[in-house]
């Protein structure tokens, strides 16, 4: 068995993505209007401005990357959003880089092609920029919604050991209504405390695929972060919809000072 500490998604991806954008943009509104114009001056300011944001967007997508795998939700409707948002994003940030490629340098007069690449490339930035921000304010992809007494986020991987029992938590780790995120194998699990005592459950909304663990817990409910679907964390049963099936709960004992997990 093994368990390792994890990490939470942060606010970096969406703090860096306005670079790349101002700069291909800027590019892309510095040729045209060098185009329409005769400002050669500006052609070369595009030059530099489009290779930058290139760079930039290289350089963003690290941290949207380690979201893609790491944060965002399997088996979701975040994680379809996210997947368009990651082709649409890669396939502007490419036309980019061919059209930089096709001008041969700054201050080479532009041919239409080289401008119509980066047009096509700004509409697709426009439509991977509308998806990410979706992915932040509907799916809550690199936002911090940690509610009072939360705790600390606590995330652990474990090798799926079948039907015997794991050891996912201390007696004492967690407070009344604070949640944990265990990877077991292939299957995320939420270990929780209720006021009776420990609780395991799918991270699984049965509405949208929304992590629950990323939800809000309280007198005996799991709220889901996406839509507010509400379950009851001792027997999986929806509480509140939109949600209409229940969610899996897995049995736990507590032996001495070790919380154990047995999934079916």
């Amino acid at each position: 068995m093994r368990s390792r500490a994890h990490f939470r998604s942060h606010p970096l991806h969406p703090m860096l993505v306005h670079f790349p954008i101002a700069f291909l943009v800027g590019g892309f509104v510095a040729d045209l209007a060098a185009t329409l114009f005769d400002l050669p001056d500006l052609q070369i300011a595009a030059w530099y401005l489009v290779a930058a944001g290139v760079v930039a967007g290289l350089i963003a997508a690290v941290p949207g990357l380690v979201d893609y795998f790491a944060v965002v939700p399997p088996h979701s409707s975040g994680k379809k959003r996210a997947t368009r948002h990651l082709i649409t994003v890669v396939s502007a940030l490419t036309l980019f880089a061919i059209a930089w490629a096709l001008r041969g340098g700054p201050g080479v007069p532009l041919d239409g092609v080289v401008l119509v690449l980066e047009a096509g490339a700004v509409v697709l930035l426009g439509m991977g920029g509308w998806m990410g921000a979706t992915l932040v304010v509907r799916n809550q992809i690199g936002i911090d919604h940690r509610y009072a007494r939360a705790g600390k986020w606590k995330e652990s991987h474990f090798d799926d050991p079948g039907a015997v029992p794991i050891v996912v938590a201390r007696r004492d780790e967690l407070e009344v209504d604070q949640m944990k995120l265990l990877h077991v194998g292939d299957r995320r699990v939420v270990l929780a405390r209720s006021n009776d005592g420990y609780v395991a459950f799918a991270d699984r909304c049965s509405h949208r695929g929304g992590s629950l663990a990323g939800g809000v817990m309280a007198c005996g409910l799991v709220v889901c972060p996406w839509h507010g679907s509400q379950f009851d964390v001792h027997s999986g049963r929806v509480c509140a919809g939109p949600a209409e099936e229940t969610i899996e709960v897995y049995p736990l004992e507590v032996v001495g000072d070790e919380v154990r997990l047995t999934l079916r």
